[in-house]
C-alpha cells in the first residue's frame, strides 16, 4: 500500500469512526429537506419547482459540518506535522485527505438525494437531474472548503470562520447545480450548458484546492 492509499484509508475509517460523518451529513440533510415542506405548506406544485435548490442547499449546508475536522484533527494529534515532512508532495497528501472526505461526507449526500426528493414531490427525471448534478458538484464543495480548513487549522474555534471563508466561494458552485438541474426538468436552456460550467467549475477546485491548501499549510505552520 502507498503513502496516499494508506493515508486515504485512513482518513475515511477515522470519519466513519470518528462523530460518525457520513450519518451526520446525511440527518442534516434530512432535516432540512423535511423542515421546508412544513414552511412552505402543502403546495406540492410549489416544491417540485424549488425542490432542487433545496436538495442542493441542504447539500451544501451538510458538507460543511465536517468540514473543520479535515485539517484540525491531525493538526491536534500531530499528525499534519508528519504529513508536512514526509516525502509525499504536500499538495498531493490534502488532496487524498479531501477525497477521503468527499467519500465519506459528500457521496452519501448523493445517494440520500434520490430518496430525499420524494418529499419534495420531484419526479425521477428531476431527481436523477439532482443527483447527477450533486454528485459532479460536490466535490467542489469540499475541495473548495479544503482551502478554508487551511487557512484555519491553527485557529481555536475557527469553524465559524471557516463557514463564512467557505459560503461565498461556493456561490457559483450552488448556482450552476441549481441551474442544471431546473434546465433538465423545465429548460429553457439546454442542460448542458451550466452542467459543462459546473464540471468546469470542479476541474478547476480540484486543481487550484490542494495547491492553495499545500501553501495555506506551509505559511501558517512555519
Amino acid at each position: 500500500m502507498t503513502a496516499l492509499s494508506a493515508l486515504l484509508v485512513r482518513d475515511m475509517r477515522l470519519a466513519v469512526r470518528v462523530g460518525g460523518g457520513a450519518l451526520i451529513g446525511v440527518l442534516f440533510f434530512l432535516i432540512v429537506v423535511t423542515l421546508v415542506p412544513f414552511a412552505i405548506g402543502p403546495d406540492l406544485a410549489l416544491l417540485a419547482r424549488i425542490g432542487p435548490a433545496i436538495l442542493w442547499l441542504g447539500a451544501l449546508l451538510a458538507s460543511l459540518l465536517a468540514l473543520d475536522r479535515l485539517v484540525s484533527m491531525d493538526h491536534e494529534d500531530g499528525s499534519l506535522d508528519l504529513i508536512l515532512t514526509a516525502r509525499v508532495p504536500l499538495e498531493l497528501a490534502v488532496a487524498a485527505k479531501a477525497l477521503a472526505h468527499w467519500l465519506t461526507t459528500g457521496l452519501p449526500l448523493v445517494v440520500a438525494a434520490p430518496l430525499l426528493g420524494l418529499l419534495l414531490n420531484l419526479d425521477p427525471k428531476a431527481t436523477a437531474a439532482v443527483a447527477l448534478t450533486l454528485l459532479v458538484g460536490t466535490p467542489a464543495l469540499t475541495f473548495i472548503g479544503l482551502i478554508g480548513a487551511a487557512l484555519t487549522v491553527a485557529l481555536r474555534r475557527g469553524g465559524l470562520l471557516l463557514a463564512i471563508l467557505v459560503l461565498p466561494l461556493t456561490v457559483p458552485i450552488l448556482i450552476f447545480g441549481v441551474a442544471a438541474s431546473n434546465a433538465a426538468i423545465v429548460g429553457p436552456i439546454p442542460f448542458g450548458t451550466p452542467f459543462s460550467i459546473l464540471c468546469a467549475l470542479t476541474l478547476i477546485s480540484l486543481v487550484i484546492g490542494p495547491m492553495a491548501a499545500a501553501l495555506a499549510l506551509r505559511q501558517g505552520l512555519e
